[in-house]
């Protein structure tokens, strides 16, 4: 067994999509997974399970929490090791002591053909954005809030993606050291 991590996108957001952290441990239960634990409310899990089960999983819970609660979140499953090293490749250290301003996207699958010039054009002199592998990586200075490039990042990427902060990420990481 391995340890992985779910990332939801967009429950427990403003009032919508309400999904307790107590009801999705259920709804993970059922597809036999071992050791969850959830962090905050905002969809953030980790759990044990072989390959062969976290193998297009992510589909599996999107599809059981249609069912059940009637909306549809995109889930997306990370190896422990992809984690570590979405941690260790971050290129902006110095942002780590304020974890509001920087933000990791996770993409849903490598981004083919990012539109970097859009991106750039959307960024505050003060932001900086780096996309290494499948992680799109952004320092908000001034906060994420107020961000062009923050809202438009997604789509400039041109895949599905996830964001945490520096603070989501690091508990993640430490909730997998000790599965």
């Amino acid at each position: 067994m391995a340890t992985w991590v779910l990332l939801l996108r967009g429950i427990n957001v403003g009032g919508k999509n309400r999904l307790p952290m107590k009801e999705l441990v259920q709804e993970l239960e059922a597809f036999k997974l071992a050791n969850i634990k959830t962090y905050i409310q905002s969809g953030n899990v980790t759990f044990e399970a072989s390959e062969q089960v976290a193998d297009g999983l992510g589909d599996r819970v999107t599809a059981a929490i249609e069912a059940s609660h009637g909306f549809s979140p995109r889930c997306l499953i990370l190896s422990a090791e992809a984690l570590r090293k979405a941690i260790a490749n971050n290129p902006f250290p110095e942002a780590e002591a304020e974890h509001k301003t920087l933000h990791l996207y996770f993409l849903a699958e490598p981004s083919g053909n990012p539109d970097l010039a859009a991106l750039e054009k959307n960024k505050a002199p003060s932001e900086a954005f780096q996309l290494i592998d499948q992680v799109f990586y952004l320092h908000t200075p001034d906060g994420i809030s107020r961000s062009k490039l923050a809202a438009s990042a997604e789509k400039k990427l041109g895949v599905a993606a996830t964001a945490r902060n520096w603070r989501t990420v690091q508990k993640l990481q430490e909730m997998v050291n000790h599965s």
